[in-house]
């Protein structure tokens, strides 16, 4: 179990705020073997002040998850809590949740201990938001029966994970565009019949 971190200064908060935040942008632009002394310039802090706040890249990946997580949760419940309808909050977190580019993050959480109570918690938080939102959006007849939130975490991974050998060049050019041809077919009525059963987090969870 990870001990509860330390308060932080307010100059030591946003140093290390600015390290987590370059941290994500350069793990999506590069992948998880970028050098930490860049992760450094890119926040604009010397190389002494980023290992005074992790000690590794095991410890910068744990935090980096663990930010662009509660991220995507906070979105799910802003989005549910502010919208008058149910599908609308889901197309609303929908395009905030590629914003995070989490396809793109997902190699991270091959580092990270798949027994961290945080991270857990975090994850937890955010399947039950995202629950939410589907059962909102199915409950005003807005989205269509034969989906479930396993589907929808299979798209949005997907649609986040750059073109091989693209980069992340104007990546949100056409990105949401084809965000919202996949919310299109999310609608209700149903203008055809999925094939397969629909994924559910369980599916989702299962390895081989």
């Amino acid at each position: 179990m990870c001990k509860p971190e330390p308060r932080l200064r307010a100059d030591a908060l946003r140093n290390r705020e600015r390290i987590v935040a370059a941290a994500r942008e350069m793990f999506v632009e590069h992948g998880p073997d970028i050098s930490l002394d860049e992760v450094a310039r890119r926040a604009g802090v010397g190389n002494a002040t980023l290992y005074r706040h992790f000690t590794d890249r095991v410890e910068l990946v744990r935090r980096v998850t663990l930010y662009v997580t509660d991220r995507v949760a906070d979105e799910a419940a802003a989005a549910l809590a502010e919208e008058a309808d149910g599908f609308d909050a889901l197309s609303r977190f929908v395009h905030a949740a590629v914003a995070e580019r989490v396809g793109a993050l997902c190699p991270l959480l091959a580092g990270v201990a798949q027994e961290d109570g945080e991270l857990a918690a975090a994850r937890e938080r955010l399947e039950l938001a995202v629950e939410a939102l589907v059962k909102s959006a199915k409950s005003c007849g807005r989205l269509r029966a034969d989906v479930e939130i396993g589907d929808l975490m299979v798209v949005l991974t997907q649609l986040t994970r750059p073109l091989p050998s693209s980069g992340c060049l104007d990546f949100d050019s056409f990105v949401h565009r084809h965000l919202q041809l996949f919310l299109d077919g999310l609608r209700a009525p149903a203008r055809s019949r999925l094939p397969g059963s629909a994924a559910t987090l369980e599916d989702l969870r299962q390895r081989p």
